[in-house]
């Protein structure tokens, strides 16, 4: 089965609570959740307070990534947020095996990732005890990177171990995603698919958005307004440019998908 994960990180913070119950009516079972603490990666992100206040507004797999170092420490308090799925970096993990087997047994989902220049063979004795395997595509911390290509020929690889051990793990891959190369990684072995600007690009061209109103708010020579015309100034353009990009490459990829 093929799943859509669309990722938080994407989203319009000062309306998050609306866009999940967008994502929830059309129909997406996963959310995909990047915790990063500016250490294994140089971004800082968010951490249990805010999944456990989106919580009460979806009951769909929350599909927690954990970007941090030693993330063991942390299982705890992230399962009683709300984790469903928790995935732990095999570099940012001294004990892998221990903190897998913290994370079953709350009960969860199990998760591990790999960043591209890691081989598939670093996570071979924890295989049969992960239920997911998330390759990431690009360089993990930053988002709007390219696919590095030789990752595809990673999921390839790693679908063929699977596959030989008669495993059901899933294969997820997140960044640099698009509607030129997914068909490449589902075809590679890959069934879950994070999605990142494609979900709240329409922010930067819908004047009431939190993104322009923001502009406006922070302009205080006043030269940027809300004028009669939608479409009134140039950081609106791109924002439709995308927007009609990202509405046709969504219809495409989830033709593909689903």
């Amino acid at each position: 089965m093929y799943i859509l994960a669309p990722s938080l990180l994407a989203a319009d913070f000062t309306i998050l609570g609306e866009q999940i119950r967008e994502i929830q009516k059309a129909g997406v079972n996963y959310l995909h959740i990047d915790v990063m603490d500016g250490m294994f990666v140089p971004s800082i992100s968010f951490g249990m307070p805010v999944i456990r206040a989106i919580r009460a507004c979806t009951d769909r797999i929350f599909d927690v990534h954990l970007m941090i170092e030693e993330p063991g420490r942390y299982i705890d308090e992230f399962a009683e947020a709300g984790a469903d799925l928790i995935t732990v970096h095999a570099e940012s993990c001294r004990h892998l095996d221990r903190t897998i087997e913290k994370i079953k047994e709350k009960g969860l989902l199990a998760g591990v990732a790999i960043n591209p220049a890691t081989p598939v063979s670093a996570i071979s004795c924890v295989l049969e005890k992960v239920d997911m395997v998330l390759v990431m595509t690009v360089n993990p911390g930053f988002g709007g990177q390219k696919l590095i290509p030789y990752t595809v020929e990673k999921v390839r690889e790693l679908r063929k171990i699977v596959d030989e051990k008669g495993l059901k793990t899933d294969i997820e891959v997140d960044g640099g995603v698009n509607l030129s190369n997914v068909e490449e990684l589902m075809d590679a072995g890959a069934n879950i698919i994070v999605a990142g600007w494609i979900a709240c690009s329409s922010n930067y061209f819908i004047p009431a958005s939190g993104q322009c109103v923001a502009a406006i708010a922070f302009d205080t020579a006043g030269t940027t307004k809300i004028g009669k015309y939608v479409l009134n100034h140039s950081y609106m353009l791109p924002g439709l440019v995308c927007t009609v990009v990202s509405v046709v490459s969504a219809i495409l990829i989830g033709a593909v998908v689903f």
